[in-house]
């Protein structure tokens, strides 16, 4: 078929959706098809962090011209135009956190590249290794065959000089294949208040690094950072572009070739349970990086390497075998997305030392079989930038590009990165962000699973000292409301109870049952559903499960037959505060006793609602 012809049934198909669309809405809405918009499919329209819209459909229409191969710019489709397809992306494992054995930690770190591992990103200083642990620590490992990432905080100069001294001593048919990176990281260390070698210290190890006959990148722009604590995707990627700037000013100011100080660097970004987001984000910051190379005229040198983490802010303490699910399509996006190392947190690490009863080792490995399992079984590596062409990815990575490169704009506006730091409205930009996704999460407009949304109960307390600090982990509200139901079972053998006032048959009454049971639970409140309520039998429903609370569930319409009679009878059984499944609009007029205290709906503030009755049940 010619391309005319095919563009002309493209959009005589699309123009039959939009009708089909169009009576749907008009049903679901109860409106004539007349009164929608011109457009009526936009109505489904969802709007991201960034202001990204995201369409329910995309099509020829909207596609734009091909992108260039791997290894070109702008690096879109990938940084690497040889990369080996079957071997995929490096899966990265984390070593010497939490652990200053180094025989302990050599064993772990042999043990996982005998098992799949091909990336090993290890900790210097406080919590990790001695600097001088370091030669005992990586005895054994073939620097040709695994990268080594290192992070040693203040340390990281005296770490560099260590391994630089190993390095000295290993001989290798190509010593460019040894791929080193010596995490230097001042910049972002000073926007998360964290330790780290001065900004002179970053540029004179680059400028080391660049006479070594290793490929050895001496500074990381960890965009982790801003991540960690609320940034959008595009806020992350904008910040850590500000940061990169900053970075390529020093090192060139230095007298370092523009060319070496572009290959001085290597990106860090976190990966979440969002596949499609992270998909187009990490070919979006591909995009970012080479577009600054092509400004300082060295577009050629444009492609960083990116490690991709799952992300810690996504991670869940209640439930926490779902983070699972969470680092595999994290790790899927940012594969699909063309991160060159991948390392995938254990499902247990929002918890301070790690799940009950589970051993490090068993999350360890479960980590690193989630990419073996994507990589090896669902062969995810063995195409380059499989997602090129969707017009869905190419979209979202042009507009989440866009949307970076403003924010990067703003900072550069503002004096640059140093500047925004000082002035705060980087971080007053990001906390605007974090402020909104809380509210979504706290109106469940966001649901995280096991948290917010079908929450277990009967899961097994977490510790009083099970927390992480420094991250605005997402569901940090509800399980900080599940804390004081924990603190409450200790106290009293029991938590704390609501009971449910079901109104007519289980038809009538169900769905609101179920979701006020739902609502509460996410806030550790136990509910006890005695079955269908009528006046009579409220006493003893009451009586028997010694509850203070009561929630009326039922239709509207059973409301207004019987709410009224039922609210009475829970308060003169000595119900404290009787809340309603549903509108306040089916009370409208109706004050006094008859009147429900509170009214639950998809649109309260849950994390609100929660914590007043927590107060009320004195948890």
């Amino acid at each position: 078929m010619p391309i005319a012809s095919q563009e002309d049934a493209s959009r005589s198909a699309y123009a039959a959706w939009q009708q089909a669309v169009a009576g749907v809405l008009a049903k679901s809405r109860r409106v004539d098809v007349a009164d929608l918009p011109p457009e009526p499919e936009h109505l489904l329209d969802t709007t991201t962090y960034d202001g990204v819209t995201v369409s329910p459909l995309y099509g020829a229409w909207g596609e734009g011209d091909e992108n260039p191969l791997p290894g070109q710019f702008p690096f879109v489709r990938g940084r690497d135009a040889a990369r080996d397809v079957n071997a995929g992306w490096k899966v990265s494992a984390r070593y010497g956190f939490g652990q200053s054995d180094a025989t302990i930690v050599n064993r772990s770190i042999l043990d996982g590249l005998n098992n799949g591992v091909s990336a090993l990103w290890l900790k210097v200083g406080d919590t990790g290794l001695a600097v001088e642990a370091l030669p005992n620590a990586l005895d054994g490992v073939l620097w040709d065959l695994a990268p080594v990432v290192v992070e040693a905080g203040a340390q990281t100069s005296a770490a560099a000089d260590v391994v630089f001294g190993i390095l000295d001593g290993v001989t290798v048919e190509d010593a460019s294949s040894i791929d080193v990176r010596l995490g230097a990281a001042p910049l972002t260390a000073r926007f998360a208040g964290a330790e780290s070698v001065g900004l002179d210290d970053a540029v004179e190890l680059a400028r080391r690094s660049v006479a070594r006959p290793e490929t050895v990148r001496a500074i990381t722009i960890d965009g982790t950072v801003f991540h960690n604590v609320g940034a959008s995707d595009a806020q992350e990627l904008g910040a850590a572009v500000a940061a990169g700037l900053e970075y390529l000013r020093a090192a060139t100011a230095s007298g370092i070739p523009v060319g070496d100080a572009l290959g001085q660097v290597e990106f860090r970004f976190a990966a979440t349970d969002d596949q499609f987001q992270t998909i187009a984000k990490f070919r979006a910051a591909r995009v970012l990086w080479a577009r600054v190379a092509q400004v300082v005229g060295a577009p050629d040198s444009g492609g960083a390497p990116q490690h991709a983490v799952t992300s810690e802010a996504m991670m869940a303490q209640r439930d926490p075998w779902v983070n699972m699910l969470r680092t595999t399509l994290a790790a899927f996006g940012a594969g699909v997305g063309g991160a060159d190392a991948v390392t995938v947190l254990p499902f247990d690490a929002a918890i301070d030392g790690g799940a009950a009863g589970v051993s490090k080792t068993f999350a360890a490995r479960i980590a690193r079989n989630t990419q073996l399992l994507l990589l090896e079984e669902s062969h995810l590596g063995r195409v380059l930038d499989p997602g090129a062409g969707s017009w869905y990815i190419e979209q979202l990575t042009d507009d989440i590009a866009s949307a970076a490169w403003n924010f990067t704009q703003a900072i550069e506006a503002d004096g640059g990165y140093l500047a925004a730091l000082e002035s705060g409205t980087l971080a007053q930009a990001i906390a605007e962000t974090k402020a909104t996704r809380d509210a979504d999460i706290a109106h469940r407009r966001t649901p995280i699973t096991g948290v917010n949304e079908f929450p277990n109960l009967a899961e097994a307390p977490l510790a009083p000292s099970a927390t992480t600090s420094g991250v605005a982990r997402y569901g940090a509200a509800f399980e900080t409301l599940r804390d004081r139901s924990d603190a409450y079972l200790a106290a009293n053998d029991s938590r704390p109870l609501a009971l449910l006032a079901p109104l007519g048959s289980v038809a009538e009454h169900n769905v609101r049952t179920t979701f006020a049971a739902n609502l509460l639970a996410s806030g550790g409140i136990h509910t006890e559903n005695p079955g269908p309520l009528t006046a009579s039998a409220i006493a003893d429903a009451v009586s028997s499960s010694g509850a203070r609370i009561a929630v009326v569930c039922g239709t509207d319409k059973k409301y207004a037959e019987d709410a009224g009679a039922i609210v009475v009878a829970l308060r003169d059984a000595g119900i404290e505060q009787v809340l309603l499944a549903g509108p306040e609009k089916v009370f409208a007029g109706i004050d006094g006793p008859e009147r429900p205290d509170d009214f639950l709906t998809a649109k309260v503030d849950a994390v609100a609602v929660l914590t007043d009755l927590l107060d009320t049940l004195g948890a």
